[in-house]
């Protein structure tokens, strides 16, 4: 990369490298695992699909499993600082 690349554009880079590959996972995510995506031909000729049980495993992936555990807050020590009652008052 050594002549034609500035020092500069390497964090340019690395984010543009790094959207590029959240859409491609996102992406390849809807077309492999996505219940309402047909593309056999043996998919396609149904009109509606059954599949109530696998649009739940879809919606309901291990992320999104995780972070229900955790609590809403982005930065937690920050927020308890500013929200806390002042004793004095």
């Amino acid at each position: 990369m050594g002549r034609w690349m500035k020092p500069e554009v390497y964090p340019l880079m690395a984010a543009m490298t790094f959207v590029t590959s959240m859409c491609v996972f996102q992406l390849s995510r809807n077309l492999i695992r996505n219940p309402d995506v047909r593309v056999s031909k043996a998919r396609r000729n149904m009109g509606v699909l059954e599949n109530r049980e696998e649009g739940e495993k879809y919606v309901e992936h291990g992320l999104r499993k995780f972070l229900r555990t955790r609590p809403p807050e982005i930065m937690p020590t920050i927020n308890h600082f500013f929200s806390r009652q002042d004793k004095s008052s």
